[in-house]
């Protein structure tokens, strides 16, 4: 019986195939991010337009911290369950909280630099502004930067075993 990766891929065109297979891992990393992105706006537009309605960049920035949280989870145990470290949550805060940082900065920019917010412009410019800035130029630089830092610093190598890891714990004598 096939498994529901292979059932999916048998849907597929049959050249599009071995490049998926081939990066397999970027594209379920681009899954995880697509749902993660699609969660982050949501959040953000609730949050923004009901109690955080004058604080449109700690709107964004909650939003964000939320599916990073869930994009560790989705990308530790399918993206990249087969690669990492011990060391790896405190690593993936410390690469996140850097991106979190960058997804904001177009949006800071739009508001505070280009004054690109009410009553300088409309307020279906200054959405359209926060919404182009802060969630597409934004995430798509946090993306990359995320997707380069978890490669190089994050999920770099074969994962360990549960047995092997604690073979090699020192024994303590009691």
């Amino acid at each position: 019986m096939p498994s529901p990766t292979q059932r999916a891929l048998a849907r597929v065109p049959a050249g599009l195939r071995p490049f998926l297979v081939r990066h397999r891992r970027l594209v379920k990393f681009l899954l995880v991010g697509g749902a993660c992105f699609a969660l982050t706006t949501v959040l953000n537009f609730s949050l923004k337009f009901t109690v955080l309605a004058h604080k449109p960049v700690v709107a964004l920035t909650a939003a964000t911290v939320v599916g990073t949280a869930v994009s560790y989870v989705l990308n530790r145990q399918w993206s990249f369950r087969a690669v990492g470290r011990r060391r790896e949550l405190p690593l993936f805060l410390l690469v996140s909280t850097v991106a979190i940082a960058v997804n904001d900065l177009p949006l800071i920019a739009s508001r505070y630099l280009l004054e690109l917010r009410e009553p300088q412009v409309t307020a279906l410019t200054q959405e359209v502004a926060d919404f182009l800035s802060g969630m597409v130029v934004g995430t798509f630089v946090a993306m990359l930067f995320r997707y380069w830092a978890m490669r190089r610093w994050v999920f770099t190598g074969v994962a360990e075993p549960a047995a092997t890891r604690a073979e090699q714990q020192p024994q303590r004598i009691s």
